[in-house]
């Protein structure tokens, strides 16, 4: 779950160049020889095949806790798990640069937009999980009707964050549109979609939660008037406001959580008309040569045992601070989860136009 981690949907090194490459590895993934239709179909519950525990699974994970994960797995099971830990956008490139001769089994990152994009090129295998019984509402909400890939846990994309000893005379907005009020003037910072993979869901939540993309872009653009601040990635866009140059920030929760842990005298809102969540997703490889191993570890993250590790993550890591959506899970963090008007998102609707939004918001918001 990385943005400051590097969690873009299309986040590729050198930072500089991301914004030209996302184009790049879309039109990769739409138009370069994805697997076919027939093989992504696959409605059962288990593979025929039966699991080979020497040779096991290879997984593609931008997930802070996957090391964690991957070794709790092996120990339990006996099935050997070889993990590639890279940013969303890096592992993307390497899913559309291996088309025709796939090297991983289960990819892991934060995104239903961007994981829905997958599924729509047909990278993913669609089977149904007897583990997804084990959802809470809120996962079964945030469960593709496919079942090409599952969520593991949601935080919210966007949150308004400030610094408890500077609140300013304006006092503290309730909901988005107070940010557009002269009174909060200069004092907002938040993320590019360019760089920051939370950034993009927040403003498709945004756009959902308006009823639609030109009252998103007004919204937007009146944000810019009141001297809303852009900066790449969640970390600069929090120091802002632990440092004061800013009042107020939009970033990803599970920061808040992270920078409230190491110490930082922040606290955070809501808006009552709702944050879009984030869900961090699990999806098996529509060509995947060891299915058997690989359904096993989804099986395994779904469960109350593989999210137990999960929960037990290093505290000063954001990745731990994400709500759970799997029954029977004692969270070991502290974080709120009660309140907040979370927002499903319309995923193929939003992944259908996210370029042409991240373009715009370029051109517009960022320029």
């Amino acid at each position: 779950m990385r943005d400051s981690l590097q969690q873009a949907r299309v986040l590729l090194r050198p930072q500089m160049r991301l914004f030209y490459l996302l184009g790049c590895v879309l039109a990769l993934l739409a138009a370069c020889g994805s697997p076919s239709q027939s093989s992504s179909s696959n409605s059962s519950t288990g593979s025929t095949a039966t699991c080979d525990k020497s040779t096991g699974l290879t997984l593609y994970s931008a997930q802070g806790y996957d090391s964690d994960a991957a070794k709790a797995f092996q120990k339990q099971t006996g099935i050997a798990v070889k993990l590639v830990d890279d940013s969303t956008g890096n592992l993307l490139a390497k899913i559309s640069a291996e088309r025709n001769n796939p090297r991983w089994d289960v990819v892991w990152f934060d995104g239903n937009v961007t994981m829905q994009t997958l599924d729509d090129q047909n990278y993913l295998l669609k089977w149904t999980s007897p583990s997804a019984s084990n959802y809470t509402a809120l996962g079964t909400q945030n469960t593709p009707s496919d079942h090409a890939y599952y969520p593991t846990g949601v935080t919210a994309a966007g949150a308004i964050v400030y610094n408890k000893k500077h609140i300013p005379a304006a006092g503290l907005p309730k909901d988005w549109s107070d940010l557009t009020k002269p009174a909060f003037k200069n004092l907002l910072a938040e993320n590019d979609p360019a760089y920051s993979g939370p950034a993009y869901p927040f403003i498709a939540g945004i756009a959902q939660s308006m009823k639609g993309e030109d009252q998103a872009k007004q919204f937007f653009q009146q944000l810019k008037s009141n001297g809303d601040k852009i900066f790449q990635t969640n970390d600069p866009t929090l120091n802002s406001v632990e440092t004061g140059a800013r009042e107020f920030a939009i970033i990803q929760d599970s920061a808040y959580y992270a920078a409230v842990k190491a110490g930082q005298p922040l606290g955070i809102i809501y808006p009552t008309s709702g944050v879009a969540a984030l869900p961090s997703e699990i999806a098996v490889s529509a060509q995947s040569r060891h299915q058997a191993c690989a359904k096993q570890f989804v099986n395994w993250v779904l469960s109350a045992q593989g999210q137990s590790v999960m929960t037990h993550h290093d505290p000063t890591d954001g990745d731990t601070y994400f709500i759970d959506i799997i029954n029977g899970v004692t969270p070991v963090v502290t974080r709120q989860t009660d309140g907040i008007n979370m927002i499903t998102l319309d995923v193929p609707k939003w992944a259908g136009v996210e370029t042409e939004l991240k373009q715009w918001f370029h051109d517009n918001i960022v320029q």
